[in-house]
């Protein structure tokens, strides 16, 4: 991407955490223009060409411009497409908390990108496995995901409740009147 790309881009994407100050990336369709030497981490962490992005703006507006498809990660403009590698999710859930919503009380996520989510309104909640490991993960734009942070984590275990969902009965979170289950009777 060029720096008259990407300025502009930082200058559309304005860090604000309403999707409505997302760029429309679900509309473009840039050809392809090979692979970024970027990779996020199983942490979080983003590197670019081996070392670390430690400007949390530039990692924000980066992940603004993030597209999944067919299983791989993409950068986007409107007129370039290159691959990135992501190791586990490209998002990490840092804060969470109880908030009063249209559909009753709801759990608010907030990434490390500075996204907000509502928790049964704008995002899912489950548990998956990632090299043997059990984590919890919200679903983000564009059918990407985000890990819970484990200190998220378990400060919404202080939250858990018997649920009962499709899929079982156990110890979960209520929230905008959606049940999640986390841990399932055994």
């Amino acid at each position: 991407m060029s720096n008259v790309e990407l300025k502009g881009l930082s200058e559309a994407a304005s860090f604000q955490t309403a999707q409505a100050s997302l760029p429309p990336v679900h509309t473009w369709s840039p050809p392809f223009c090979g692979d970024m030497d970027l990779v996020i981490k199983a942490n979080g962490e983003w590197f670019h060409e081996g070392g670390k992005i430690k400007r949390s703006a530039m990692v924000a507006m980066f992940s603004r411009i993030l597209w999944f498809e067919a299983g791989e990660y993409f950068l986007v403009t409107p007129v370039e497409k290159v691959r990135i590698q992501v190791e586990d999710a490209p998002f990490l859930v840092t804060e969470w908390r109880w908030i009063e919503t249209e559909y009753g009380q709801a759990i608010e996520f907030k990434t490390h990108t500075d996204d907000v989510l509502i928790l049964g309104v704008d995002c899912d909640l489950w548990m998956d496995f990632f090299k043997g490991e059990e984590r919890p993960y919200i679903s983000m734009r564009y059918g990407m995901k985000a890990l819970v942070r484990r200190n998220a984590f378990y400060g919404l275990a202080e939250s858990l409740e018997r649920v009962e969902t499709s899929k079982g009965t156990g110890m979960g979170v209520i929230s905008a009147g959606k049940s999640y289950l986390l841990m399932e009777d055994e």
